[in-house]
C-alpha cells in the first residue's frame, strides 16, 4: 500500500526550498508559520540566496501576513540540516534537497510551484501571478497538513 502524501500528523520540522529563497519558499515559510508556527519548526532556503521580492511582500500583506523581514539564506547557511520533511518548490532545489538527505532520515517532497517572477506583462498581471503562487501554496499546505485550525486570513 502506498503512503498517502497527506497526513493528520504534523512533522516536528519542515524546510521549504526553492531557487532563491526570495518568493516561493519565503511565502511557504510565512504561511506555514501562520498556521502551525507554535507546533512545527519551519524554515526556508534557496539554492542561492536573494533578497525577498517586493511583489511577494505585497501579495502576502494582502492576506494579513508579513514576510518583509524575511532574510534569505542558502542551503550552505543552514545551521542544522536535520528536518523531518523538506518540501522543494523548484527542480533545482529538489535536486539539492535529495543530495542533502542522502545521509539523514529526512523525507523529501517536490511541489512543482511556478515561479511568478517569470511572468511578463504589466504590474497587475505580475501581481496576479504572485497571488496565484501564494494561493497555490496556501491550499497545498492546508491539504498536506490537515491538523489544526486553518482559517484563511
Amino acid at each position: 500500500m502506498s503512503k498517502s502524501p497527506f497526513s493528520d500528523i504534523l512533522p516536528g520540522s519542515v524546510l521549504f526550498a526553492c531557487t532563491h529563497n526570495s518568493i516561493r519558499s519565503a511565502m511557504a515559510e510565512t504561511i506555514m508559520k501562520s498556521l502551525y508556527g507554535l507546533t512545527v519548526y519551519v524554515d526556508s532556503v534557496g539554492v542561492r540566496a536573494r533578497s525577498i521580492n517586493g511583489f511577494a511582500i505585497e501579495v502576502m500583506d494582502e492576506i494579513g501576513l508579513d514576510c518583509s523581514r524575511h532574510i534569505a539564506k542558502s542551503f550552505d547557511d543552514l545551521e542544522d540540516s536535520s528536518f523531518d520533511l523538506i518540501i522543494s518548490l523548484s527542480p533545482e532545489a529538489h535536486h539539492k534537497a535529495q543530495d542533502l538527505t542522502r545521509a539523514t532520515a529526512s523525507e523529501t517532497e517536490f511541489w512543482n510551484i511556478i515561479d511568478p517572477s517569470l511572468t511578463e506583462g504589466n504590474r497587475e498581471m505580475q501581481l496576479n501571478a504572485y497571488r496565484h503562487t501564494r494561493d497555490d501554496l496556501y491550499e497545498k499546505i492546508k491539504a498536506r497538513f490537515r491538523t489544526g485550525p486553518m482559517p484563511r486570513v
